[in-house]
């Protein structure tokens, strides 16, 4: 294990329990690192502050234990249990209505760099860390001991989200026995999830509770789902009586997914795909709809395309906003983690503003508890949502 000393004062953060050493707080690494090797980090003083993965670039140490302890299968044993209690005591592990959920939610589990989500018997990975990717078959191992027979397959899916400079070819495989992709229930909805050719690690659980709300909403309401993905909103929607749902993507593949997931639930006559662009689609739907869902791809997924993403905010939401019925209801999202809660508000304000509608925000949205924020890490806070009545 390598030795990192950082820079006089600059410890304080460490010893605030934040998980990430930037590369400005470093004075010296001893020995001769490699991107992904396991580095102790001291204080100019000597003091012993953490353990974690060293990369390279502007967060040089991904933190994973503030104890001086041994990286061992014991350790992974640990960590991976104390998730897995997380999501016994909120309810979504152990679920007879309920067999997808995030079983690693990255630094709010502790475990820097380190995706888990959980569909019915297979678990599927995803590394933003070289650590992490270097760590994949004993975490699979370990969550074999754990579940046991309940769990049939673990799925590596980093090959999109290991750091390129760090060129280790990494390949998206499977890292435990083979599965296949299956159904999956949530809040007895079935969905068909495909980790393999799907977005992210095949499915937006991070929406669940959200779409709840829509249900509770859809009641004798026309729907508008734009950027429907899988169809998860529409699929609520009609669960919740909804006279007619829309769902809108631009792409063909999405639109063919919310069919196949709407049929599994009902013989859906009031439910139509079609492939379109957002923009140009909610240009036509003058008085169409009472109920809008915005749930666009992350619009910047790095600070320097920020003000376009705030931008693209502005422009969708207001657009939306001027289109929807009197009396109707707007859920608008954003998943750039880079965009901030006020940011994001401020980009709704200013679309809102420029529809000249009157608005109130009837709820302020949040990614759901498996998908938990440490206390000292506020940036993972990532999922923003508002939920809109315009007049």
């Amino acid at each position: 294990m390598h030795k990192i000393t950082l820079k006089p004062g600059k410890e304080q953060s460490v010893l605030r329990f934040h998980p990430w050493v930037f590369s400005g707080a470093i004075k010296k690494i001893e020995g001769d690192a490699v991107e992904g090797d396991l580095m102790e980090v001291y204080s100019a003083s000597n003091q012993f502050l953490a353990i974690g993965h060293y990369q390279i670039g502007s967060i040089m140490v991904r933190i994973i234990s503030f104890e001086q302890v041994e990286i061992n299968t014991d350790f992974w044993h640990q960590k991976l249990m104390q998730a897995y209690k997380v999501r016994t005591t909120i309810g979504v592990a152990e679920n007879l209505q309920n067999n997808v959920y995030r079983l690693v939610h990255g630094e709010g589990d502790g475990l820097p760099g380190l995706i888990i989500d959980i569909y019915n018997d297979t678990a599927v990975m995803q590394m933003h860390s070289v650590g992490m990717y270097r760590s994949r078959q004993v975490i699979a191992q370990t969550l074999k001991n754990i579940f046991g027979d309940k769990l049939i397959a673990v799925y590596d899916k980093s090959e999109a989200t290991i750091p390129f400079k760090a060129n280790i070819g990494a390949k998206n495989e499977y890292v435990l026995s083979e599965g296949k992709p299956n159904q999956v229930l949530e809040y007895n909805n079935k969905f068909m999830v495909d980790w393999v050719e799907g977005q992210k690690t095949g499915f937006f659980i991070d929406q669940r509770e959200n779409r709840k709300l829509v249900e509770s909403y859809a009641k004798d309401k026309t729907v508008l789902n734009m950027f429907c993905y899988t169809g998860g909103f529409s699929v609520y929607a009609i669960r919740g009586g909804a006279k007619l749902v829309h769902s809108v993507d631009s792409s063909e593949k999405a639109v063919e997914l919310t069919k196949q997931n709407v049929a599994l639930n009902f013989d859906a006559s009031n439910h139509e795909a079609l492939a379109e662009d957002a923009f140009e689609y909610l240009n036509t739907i003058d008085n169409k709809y009472d109920l809008i869902i915005l749930d666009p791809p992350a619009f910047a997924k790095h600070n320097n395309a920020l003000s376009n993403a705030l931008q693209g905010y502005k422009r969708i939401n207001a657009k939306a906003i001027a289109k929807i019925k009197p009396g109707g209801i707007v859920f608008t999202f954003s998943c750039s983690q880079v965009v901030t809660k006020d940011q994001f508000r401020q980009a709704v304000f200013s679309g809102a503003a420029i529809a000249k509608r009157n608005v109130r925000i009837l709820h302020q949205l949040t990614q759901p508890a498996d998908h938990p924020v440490s206390i000292y890490h506020p940036e993972g806070e990532y999922l923003k949502g508002l939920v809109l009545y315009v007049e």
